[in-house]
């Protein structure tokens, strides 16, 4: 799809420089700009490319003032990096606007199918399932019994609905992710073995959700598992049965959290963070990296680090004398040597 800087400054709201019926149809980084192409400017380590750039139009600051010559044509805007992020979000639309049913879906004759939605091939909607309206299902979805997907929500390829899993409105799932997958919960029975717990609750994903590529999100013992308005997780994401996450709460990638653990809202964890069952993590906590979280967080707005993690004014201290440890046990050892002489 091919714009003109007419367009884009139109879309924009942005005062043009230069030719304003210059043609782009691609998108691109300033400094791998090429014919044909769009750009921005935001970041003043790359003010230098703005002189050399090939790119057809470049979005720039209204009060960014040139020093050299610019072959591009500008776009000068409030934001170039907001105006930039604009246009991504119209690429996208326009990319993964999809619609029409394949012959190789199916759909079965008790699930219950909104307008304009796309089911692409190998998908599968089971009886019973409720898919909204502007429902995007990419290949080899598979959507289990009873299963509730809300309006303009995007499951792409391979993603997985078992049963009873309740998704809102405007989610996107990436592939490879499944919902629903039994908890992991079993009884010692005796010697021989251990009797498996039957998990017959579900998961419920609210608004707004999105859950990156190849997470796992158990459903509930009894009642429900639950990701509330807004919640972002990156890849390799696990949750546990009866797990509660907080609205707008960001999850990084290979976070854990076990078990019945309830997470308040806004909270941002950072990769690789391990949470154990049953504890109560406060509103707008912040844990770091590779952070092992073994008690309950009361307290809002707290920051924790290491593992067992800690308070991180706290950690940062007790760091600085663990890192110096070897010193002051030469130290001790010496002094002792020097009494017992």
């Amino acid at each position: 799809m091919e714009f003109s800087a007419r367009q884009i400054a139109g879309i924009l709201n942005g005062q043009i420089e230069g030719d304003t019926e210059a043609k782009i149809s691609k998108l691109s980084k300033i400094e791998e700009g090429e014919p044909g192409s769009i750009s921005f400017l935001a970041n003043p380590l790359y003010t230098h490319y703005l002189y050399t750039t090939k790119a057809t139009l470049v979005i720039i600051a209204k009060d960014y003032v040139l020093t050299g010559p610019v072959s591009a044509t500008l776009i000068r805007v409030d934001s170039p990096g907001n105006a930039f992020a604009k246009l991504l979000e119209m690429y996208n639309q326009v990319k993964l606007n999809k619609s029409g049913i394949s012959k190789m879906a199916f759909i079965a004759d008790s699930a219950k199918v909104g307008e304009n939605i796309y089911a692409g091939e190998f998908a599968v909607i089971s009886d019973g399932a409720k898919i909204g309206n502007n429902v995007k299902i990419y290949p080899q979805v598979y959507v289990g019994e009873n299963v509730v997907v809300g309006d303009n929500t995007t499951l792409f390829a391979g993603v997985k609905l078992y049963s009873d899993t309740v998704i809102g409105k405007n989610c996107i799932i990436h592939s490879g992710t499944v919902i629903g997958s039994d908890g992991f919960r079993f009884a010692p029975e005796n010697e021989e073995g251990n009797r498996k717990i039957p998990q017959i609750g579900n998961v419920i994903i609210e608004d707004d959700v999105e859950i990156g590529a190849n997470c796992a999100i158990d459903r509930a013992t009894l009642g429900s598992t639950i990701l509330r308005k807004g919640v972002k997780f990156d890849n390799l994401v696990h949750i546990a049965h009866n797990v509660e996450i907080g609205e707008n709460s960001y999850l990084a990638a290979c976070n854990v959290v076990a078990g019945s653990t309830k997470i308040g809202k806004n909270c941002m964890f950072s990769g690789q963070v391990g949470i154990v069952g049953h504890l109560q993590i406060a509103d707008n906590t912040i844990i770091t990296a590779q952070s092992g979280i073994s008690k309950s967080i009361t307290k809002k707005g707290e920051v924790y680090m290491g593992s067992p993690a800690f308070e991180a004014g706290k950690y940062r201290k007790a760091y600085i004398h663990f890192r110096n440890l070897d010193a002051l046990v030469q130290r001790v050892d010496k002094l002792e040597k020097g009494s017992k002489g």
